[in-house]
């Protein structure tokens, strides 16, 4: 099992960040098999292009709720994480239980 669970959509309240707001937001080490992802599907397209990690952040965006963290975005570069068999992954993350 890659992630502790397959979601469809964002549970958590709208939190309005923008990408200058996430980059302020310094990455820590997150365990692939605590997320839940907010995306049941992903083109294989995209996880394999050669560039699918080029553009934007370069970490995932992960927002606790609840207790639970969910990958926002950045499903891709989780994927890519567990295909070299990594278990950890540097990611953003917006504590919502602390605001």
């Amino acid at each position: 099992m890659i992630f502790k669970s397959v979601g469809e959509g964002r549970p958590y309240p709208e939190h309005r960040l923008e990408s200058r707001d996430w980059a302020k937001i310094p990455p820590r080490q997150v365990r692939l098999d605590q997320l839940i992802t907010t995306k049941r599907e992903l083109d294989l397209h995209s996880l394999l292009a050669r560039d699918s990690t080029f553009y934007g952040d370069l970490f995932p965006h992960v927002v606790q709720w609840h207790g639970e963290l969910y990958l926002e975005d950045g499903l891709h570069r989780a994927l890519r994480a567990a295909l070299h068999q990594r278990l950890v992954l540097h990611a953003r993350v917006l504590d919502l239980d602390a605001q």
